[in-house]
């Protein structure tokens, strides 16, 4: 089974909620979590790249998609003071065409929900260029599975920070890819993105293949968004050091989920032969 971003952030909050024994079934008394908002948002460098989601979180005992939220007030203010309107371009999607961000330039998230007020602040951070793209065989707990290789030039000086997205036949995969420069600042970084398939009926699109052209999308992001990705990996897969899962780190202000994210997109893609 396949996870949204917004799932992923449900199953968090739900999980926190109860634990299960490993020995033994037993009966839980799993209790409705109050709702939030969840509000993903996102400022790029390149024109029609930037928008904003809306949804609400559910109930482990509701099945149906998140309820998109309509009619919300939203705008994004850069450190010039120059206001950028979002409007609707259907149910819970919000964008400003032709609108673009500037590296260097701190953006301010302002979401108004029937009165609700919801704040974030980002920076976007330079442009690092993305040299390589490849794919090579890999031996993972005896299995040959094909991986995406990545490499660029990271600029000296501690503090950058990025994401990879990855598509395999235009499929965006759920996996998520992050690093930072702590250990490799100012190294030539080359980065094969692992992956798990945890569900066997999604091993045909998850896994990369002979004649398939997988695409990858690398995002410099700021330390804060890192830390966000970072700490939903964590979650997602139990790797968290807390005794129960936990919402992740977030920069969203006023009680939403979610995160708000200004950076730069460059993408390189590759058939697999």
């Amino acid at each position: 089974m396949k996870f949204s971003i917004y799932h992923k952030i449900n199953l968090i909050i739900l999980c926190s909620l109860y634990m299960t024994a490993c020995q033994k079934v037993i009966d839980v008394d799993v209790r409705d979590a109050e709702k939030k908002y969840v509000i993903e948002a996102v400022v790029t460098d390149e024109a029609d790249g930037s928008f904003v989601k809306i949804s609400r979180t559910q109930n482990i005992s509701e099945t149906d998609p998140p309820p998109a939220i309509t009619g919300a007030d939203i705008r994004v203010t850069d450190d010039a003071g120059i206001i950028t309107i979002f409007q609707e371009a259907n149910p819970g999607n919000y964008k400003a065409p032709g609108f673009a961000g500037t590296s260097g330039k701190t953006y301010e998230l302002e979401v108004n929900i029937q009165g609700e007020l919801f704040t974030a602040q980002c920076k976007m951070p330079g442009k690092v260029s993305f040299d390589t793209l490849y794919v090579t065989d890999e031996i993972l707990f005896g299995e040959t599975r094909k991986l995406a290789n990545i490499a660029f030039q990271d600029p000296p000086g501690k503090g950058q920070a990025y994401r990879y997205v990855q598509y395999i036949n235009d499929k965006k995969s759920d996996a998520i890819f992050t690093n930072n420069d702590d250990y490799v600042d100012g190294k030539y970084i080359e980065t094969k993105l692992w992956y798990f398939i945890d569900d066997e009926d999604d091993k045909e699109e998850e896994e990369i293949t002979v004649g398939d052209t997988v695409l990858i999308e690398m995002q410099c992001i700021d330390p804060q968004i890192y830390q966000y990705w970072f700490s939903v990996f964590q979650s997602a897969t139990g790797n968290s050091q807390s005794a129960s899962p936990a919402n992740p780190v977030s920069n969203m202000r006023g009680g939403a989920l979610g995160y708000f994210s200004a950076h730069t997109v460059q993408r390189r893609s590759v058939k697999v032969e």
